[in-house]
């Protein structure tokens, strides 16, 4: 297993390296000048060349790039044009709401989209099987935006359960906490509860197809021992692939939720810094979403030898 782990470890160190070279080129061949967006509309070309010679725009690329590179594995990710703030005390200081939205979303997915598609699974072809999977088909096909104002004129404004937009600290208390997550997690994770339960169902239809479950029947095994203990944890490689892929996909999930309900997170700052052309942030905000992204698949990938300890000798 230690060896397993070690090899993708340092599989994973070229795709950073990767990630980091096109994150760095993307905002530096830009059609925009970060000097002139600092010195502003009027400024005169005197001014902006002084503004490139003080923040190192003058020198060679990769002089740059290794500049850059040096101080981001220091964890310094530069400074914000807009508040001359440093780049990782700004993320630092949205990363709370954003956390929050993202575990709380994948909490809700998994909790709702594995057992709905177990349950499909064992009714397949029934009505339970058609409305847990036109269910599904209704949440993937909705735009975020649009369920997320749908949840909001509804549960905001009709009924007065929950409030509009905004967020509260869990530091404020559990409850207020829970209901300011409440509308951004529903309207984000119907997408992802059917995702998951989908890939759950075909996955488990094909396990509960197998000799080995038939020869557990055929043994006396009720119904739930097979679902849960012999096809679930058969089936979860699939699933967990499924899962993974979707925390991935919540980045972008997040930029959009973050808007609509207006939580200060590091979505809702994404879109500010790409408003206001400040490509620290911009590069910064996407340098740590790419390295989440890389390490949550190499999480699931490292889940797989867990379900089937076959694979750690294979690889």
């Amino acid at each position: 297993m230690l060896a397993y782990t070690v090899r993708r470890l340092l599989a994973t160190i070229p795709v950073l390296f990767v990630v980091a070279v096109l994150i760095f080129l993307l905002l530096h061949l830009g059609p925009n000048d970060p000097a002139a967006v600092i010195a502003g509309d009027f400024a005169q070309p005197e001014h902006i060349a002084k503004i490139r010679t003080q923040l190192g725009l003058d020198r060679p690329l990769y002089v740059q790039f290794v500049d850059w590179l040096w101080h981001v594995l220091q964890g310094d990710l530069g400074q914000s044009i807009y508040n001359k703030q440093p780049v990782t005390n700004l993320v630092l200081q949205r990363v709370e709401p954003t956390i929050a939205l993202t575990l709380s979303t994948i909490s809700f997915a998994v909790l709702v989209g594995i057992p709905m598609g177990v349950l499909a699974a064992w009714k397949a072809g029934s009505l339970l099987d058609r409305g847990v999977m036109m269910v599904a088909v209704t949440g993937f096909s909705l735009p975020v935006f649009v369920l997320g104002y749908i949840l909001v004129y509804v549960f905001a404004l009709q009924l007065q359960l929950l409030p509009v937009q905004g967020y509260t600290s869990y530091r404020d208390g559990v409850v207020p906490f829970l209901r300011s997550l409440a509308l951004p997690t529903l309207s984000l994770g119907m997408i992802y509860v059917a995702l998951i339960a989908r890939m759950t169902r075909a996955s488990v239809i094909e396990v509960l197809n197998q000799d080995y479950i038939r020869t557990a029947r055929a043994k006396g095994l009720t119904t739930p021992p097979i679902l849960l203990i012999h096809a679930l944890k058969n089936a979860a490689i699939p699933i967990v692939t499924t899962v993974g892929l979707g925390i991935a996909l919540l980045i972008s999930g997040v930029v959009v939720t973050e808007t609509v309900f207006a939580l200060p997170g590091v979505g809702r700052l994404t879109v500010d810094a790409i408003v206001r052309k400040d490509y620290p942030v911009i590069q910064g905000v996407l340098l740590i979403f790419t390295v989440v992204y890389v390490l949550i698949n190499l999480l699931v990938d490292l889940s797989y030898s867990l379900f089937d300890p076959r694979i750690r000798y294979q690889s």
